[in-house]
């Protein structure tokens, strides 16, 4: 029992750069005494003592803020992070070395008895808001964005955002495709990287996609300009204007003339 102790102190120092000491872990953190009184109302549940475990959990609850069902499976150095709001199901598996932020809840969609909350696996990490739902399973070392709303399984490793939840990948760095993207997107006088490289959300995919196209047509207008050059030296490649130029002759033309 005190190893377990000592390590769920450790992972709050590891995981909270706000937490400076283990004295005022001891005093400050909801997650840490929500964990602790689930332990025992889990024990309680197991040997069918119940109406006792679930008054527990309510006890719990009112001091902390944190529903936890006293039959949810949790592994080891489990970390809620504030905390209010919290609501893990009855069902529900947490695995090992997970973190869940405030307002999140794993819950079910169904009402018959069974499976119907999610599992987590280990190194899993849950954003503030964020809605699990159904028997489900986050694989090891998977993030849920804030507030996003995951309705199916998420693989090793991925990280899902949004309302459902859709499964984004890293960026790759310096690769030639980025490159071009960011050169089109200057010449446009656009940024496409008010995101993070790192963690792309589906927007972001889609004006990539964008881009891609008009750094295709780019190529193909200079290649018959060029064409066109060789034909009759004479003729003038005119500057494209770029979207900035084009938004102001816009706002210009929607003015009243003074005469």
């Amino acid at each position: 029992m005190f190893k377990r102790m000592k390590e769920d102190f450790a992972c709050i120092l590891e995981r909270d750069p706000a937490a400076r000491n283990k004295t005022e872990i001891f005093f400050n953190y909801p997650g840490l005494h929500a964990v602790w009184l689930h332990r025992i109302a889990h024990g309680l549940w197991n040997a069918n003592w119940k109406l006792l475990a679930r008054m527990l959990s309510q006890i719990n609850r009112f001091i902390t803020g944190i529903e936890i069902h006293p039959g949810a499976r949790i592994g080891r150095r489990f970390f809620i992070d504030h905390g209010m709001g919290v609501v893990i199901g009855e069902t529900a598996v947490i695995g090992d070395d997970c973190t869940l932020y405030h307002g999140v809840t794993l819950g079910g969609t169904s009402w018959q008895p069974g499976k119907r909350h999610p599992t987590l696996e280990n190194n899993v990490v849950v954003g503030a808001g964020a809605k699990i739902l159904g028997p489900i399973t986050i694989s090891n070392g998977a993030r849920v964005g804030s507030n996003a709303v995951v309705v199916k399984p998420v693989p090793e490793n991925a990280t899902v955002v949004g309302i459902p939840g859709r499964i984004i990948q890293p960026a790759e760095d310096g690769n030639e495709r980025d490159k071009k993207r960011q050169e089109i997107a200057q010449k446009m006088g656009f940024d496409a990287y008010g995101t993070t490289r790192d963690m792309p959300d589906p927007v972001a995919h889609a004006i990539h996609c964008m881009l891609d196209h008009l750094h295709a047509l780019d190529k193909k207008v200079e290649t018959m300009c060029q064409s066109l050059r060789h034909i009759d030296p004479g003729f003038a490649d005119e500057r494209l204007p770029k979207l900035e130029e084009c938004d102001l002759e816009a706002e210009d033309s929607d003015k009243p003339k003074v005469e």
